[in-house]
């Protein structure tokens, strides 16, 4: 389907503090249009969740699979029974302990939400962000909002506003400014409509923090290939690629760079380039982007997207990306990377 271009709208951080850009904004999602807009995770493509036809823009504007359900994004923890048949234990134990904030929760939905927003599914995923523009806009327009990461589909997520820039002006009605993302990666994802709950996307909320509230074990299935219906974003599709060859090297970081260095020699028509901590970077011959401090896993998540965007505006045909410690933030980031790779781990 080709879309028509948009005259669209930008606002500041500083805008939104005008009651008269807020109701701008709120006409916009009543009317069934699309608003980019900040979260605390990742940018957010938002459209009125209870309307078929702005979830049916969602996924055209941002060339999404149809069966890729969006997260629906509430301003108050008591709203999620207005769409839920009911919730669980842990659900409820969960809600208490990370809303609001970067952890989505699935739920059997009832009959509100329509099955355009969820994926065809009879599931729903619900998140209560913390971000005061992203819920201030669901408080304005009275609406549940559909927003999945704002990016083309399989790029790379938005956490900076050039990025949102780049995928979506002239695409969608009105784009929010507001600044870096403050954690830099996509909720974790929770399944709680089984016996026990299971990660379907780790992310800033970790196993370790989510088994320390329900005090027992659960299960995580986010690295594990689909199987029938897929209940999170994330799993089914290929998902945070650059244009270039993405390899993750799994080794010492002096065999890395051999492995490195002998790629350049092989390839001298091609551009590469390594993504690593920072303290490697001087170990490379070619072009290096820091993810962070190894001591640093928030800096090194909230560096890990526009890393993996810079790879396209510095034209990298080739990525080689340090395998990096899957300890806490660590498995969340690791979970993407392998993603933007395809699977593809080399050990040296």
């Amino acid at each position: 389907m080709c879309l028509s271009v948009i005259q669209t709208i930008i606002l500041t951080e500083e805008d939104m503090k005008l009651e008269s850009n807020r109701k701008r904004v709120s006409h916009a999602l009543r009317a069934s249009k699309l608003v980019v807009f900040p979260t605390e995770t990742v940018y957010g493509i938002g459209a009125n969740a209870l309307s078929p036809i702005a979830s049916k823009l969602i996924y055209q504007t941002k060339g999404r699979p149809s069966d890729n359900p969006l997260i629906v994004h509430i301003a108050h923890k008591e709203d999620v029974y207005k769409y839920i048949e009911s919730a669980s234990d842990a659900a409820v134990k969960l809600m208490h302990a990370f809303w609001p904030g970067p952890l989505t929760l699935i739920f059997k939905k009832n009959d509100v939400i329509p099955l355009e927003t969820t994926g065809g599914l009879e599931t729903i995923a619900i998140r209560l962000p913390r971000n005061d523009i992203a819920r201030q806009i669901i408080i304005d327009s009275n609406l549940p909002i559909a927003a999945p990461s704002a990016n083309l589909s399989g790029k790379p997520s938005s956490t900076a506003f050039k990025h949102v820039m780049e995928d979506f002006m002239g695409k969608v009605d009105i784009m929010i400014d507001g600044g870096q993302s403050e954690i830099g990666l996509e909720s974790t994802v929770i399944d709680t409509t089984t016996i026990v709950p299971i990660i379907l996307r780790p992310g800033f909320v970790t196993q370790a923090m989510i088994e320390s509230v329900l005090g027992y074990s659960i299960t995580d299935q986010s690295s594990t290939g689909p199987s029938g219906e897929v209940k999170s974003p994330g799993m089914k599709y290929t998902h945070y690629k650059p244009k270039g060859e993405v390899m993750i090297i799994d080794g010492s970081i002096e065999h890395m760079a051999a492995y490195v260095k002998d790629a350049e020699i092989k390839h001298p028509d091609k551009s590469i380039a390594v993504i690593c901590e920072v303290e490697y970077i001087h170990d490379f011959t070619c072009k290096v982007r820091s993810l962070g401090s190894l001591n640093d896993q928030n800096e090194m998540a909230n560096n890990l997207f526009s890393a993996l965007r810079d790879m396209d505006e510095w034209g990298i045909d080739i990525i080689f990306i340090h395998h990096i410690s899957t300890h806490g933030l660590g498995y969340a980031m690791m979970n993407r990377l392998i993603k933007a790779s395809g699977y593809h781990i080399i050990n040296v």
